[in-house]
């Protein structure tokens, strides 16, 4: 029997809605044919934008989305994707695919998007291929209400109030595909870029430097020694493999148990990573000022048979639910510092929470675990402390429950994963007094996931929690995600 201690009285503080934020690259099917259908299409769209996509965005109330990338964002520029779409320049993705992109869907589309589902816009602009003009005057188009010429271009665009857009990232992984840069040329760097990068109006901008890769602690600390002053956040990217190599990352699907807890184990590595790149942020900036974003994290597989390598298309089972619920409570325990994320990609890439395919759409299991994990945007995060026994195989062990809490309005709500693939678990919940108990929950075998034809795995009304004299038991299934209300 595992037990759950919940002190109400200890807090991390408010976790930020945009924790549960999203990713959008121009990359495979994620914009084009995932989004984006364009107002010429038979399936149902606002201004080109797939209704049914941005109503399921809507549902699990997503706060923010990222775009256009990615390493495509240091090889994008701006006005290629303004004006008539069918006068825009078109050029060749070569980071994904080797697709002609046409720019049809650019900063006015991005920005209709974010309007429809209701969430932020967080812009990564260009360091890479780009000049500090270019990046500044992006800004200025979509900030400022002065009658300058880039302004006009926007009233001539069809847009004459400015978007007020705040989060603005200088670049993207320029440790790598965004130039390869060493760190402190890139904290040089991002000190220039931020300088021409201007306030407009009552906006501030919030400034984002790009930060480490996985565990380059060095970069951490050249970046906030040199730059720290100049920023409002710090991104981190680390990614989930089930293979031991790039080249051969593992299966999406049809894995094996020892593959499950392997790659279960392996996520469970973003705890480690926050809490270390957190001190070298408390050593320069102990007021926690500056936040640390994880701007992509997920699951990243081999592609699907048949399928284009360059699109990253892959299937999404129940082991990525347990994966989003694992590291969406290490998020939540760390939101002193942790301040948004960006699941790696929303539509039909990496880890996504919606396929479609033509005029279909699917909800995966990840989805369903953002619909279950919603009610803790902007809650009081509260003290939750997990004693369970160990699951795995071999040196893949980890331990069987995971959870996260937190308080809004008097209402309690417990996030808990059972990460076992075949063994249920009963869990008792201490340091509260409950009066009555409600929760919902996903659930299925490991390898389950949703397609076109069938879709097994969905939130579901949760009869395993139990309220007595104010104790509260749990009993959870093997391989499931709950989230259960206390008031």
């Amino acid at each position: 029997m595992a037990k759950i201690t919940l002190n109400p009285a200890r807090s991390k503080g408010t976790i930020n809605k945009n924790i549960y934020g999203h990713f959008s690259e121009h990359l495979g099917r994620c914009i084009y044919q995932g989004f984006f259908v364009g107002k010429d299409s038979q399936i149902p769209n606002v201004n080109g934008m797939r209704t049914a996509a941005v109503e399921a965005m809507k549902h699990i109330k997503a706060p923010v989305l990222r775009w256009p990338g990615g390493c495509f964002a240091d090889e994008y520029h701006w006005e290629d994707g303004i004006g008539p779409q069918e006068q825009r320049k078109r050029m060749v993705n070569t980071n994904w695919g080797y697709v002609v992109e046409d720019n049809s869907f650019g900063t006015h589309e991005f920005l209709e998007l974010c309007d429809q589902i209701g969430c932020e816009p967080y812009i990564n602009a260009n360091v890479g291929s780009g000049t500090v003009r270019e990046m500044a005057e992006w800004v200025e188009y979509l900030n400022s209400e002065g009658d300058s010429t880039v302004v006009r271009k926007r009233w001539e665009n069809g847009r004459k109030e400015p978007f007020n857009v705040r989060y603005w990232g200088v670049g993207n992984e320029s440790w790598g595909c965004g130039g390869n840069m060493r760190p402190e040329y890139y904290a040089d760097e991002f000190r220039r870029y931020q300088t021409f990068c201007r306030n407009y109006g009552d906006n501030k901008l919030y400034r984002i430097a790009c930060g480490p890769n996985v565990a380059d602690y060095n970069w951490t600390d050249v970046l906030m020694e040199r730059a720290g002053k100049f920023m409002d956040a710090l991104t981190l990217h680390y990614y989930t493999l089930c293979g031991d190599e790039w080249a051969h990352k593992g299966a999406a699907t049809g894995f094996s148990k020892s593959d499950f807890y392997k790659t279960l184990v392996r996520a469970s590595r973003m705890k480690e990573l926050v809490e270390n790149h957190s001190k070298i942020m408390d050593k320069h900036d102990p007021e926690k000022r500056v936040g640390l974003i994880v701007d992509e994290w997920g699951a990243w597989y081999d592609v699907e048979e048949g399928t284009n390598p360059g699109f990253l298309y892959q299937q999404n089972s129940m082991r990525d639910a347990l994966i989003a619920a694992i590291t969406l409570n290490i998020f939540n325990q760390n939101c002193d510092r942790v301040v948004m994320a960006n699941l790696a990609q929303t539509v039909n890439v990496l880890q996504a929470v919606i396929l479609t395919e033509g005029d279909k759409l699917v909800l995966t299991p990840t989805y369903h675990v953002f619909d279950l994990y919603k009610n803790h945007q902007d809650a009081r995060e509260v003290d939750c402390f997990v004693e369970s026994g160990m699951v795995g195989e071999d040196q893949w062990q980890i331990g069987k429950i995971t959870a996260s809490a937190s308080e809004k309005d008097g209402v309690i709500t417990l996030t808990v994963a059972n990460l076992s693939a075949d063994e249920g678990e009963t869990i008792t919940l201490e340091g509260v007094c409950a009066k009555e108990a409600c929760g919902r929950i996903v659930k299925g075998e490991m390898g389950q996931y949703n397609d076109f034809d069938a879709s097994p795995i969905a939130v579901e009304a949760f009869d395993g929690v139990k309220v007595e004299d104010g104790k509260v038991t749990i009993t959870l299934p093997a391989c499931c995600v709950a989230s259960i209300e206390l008031r």
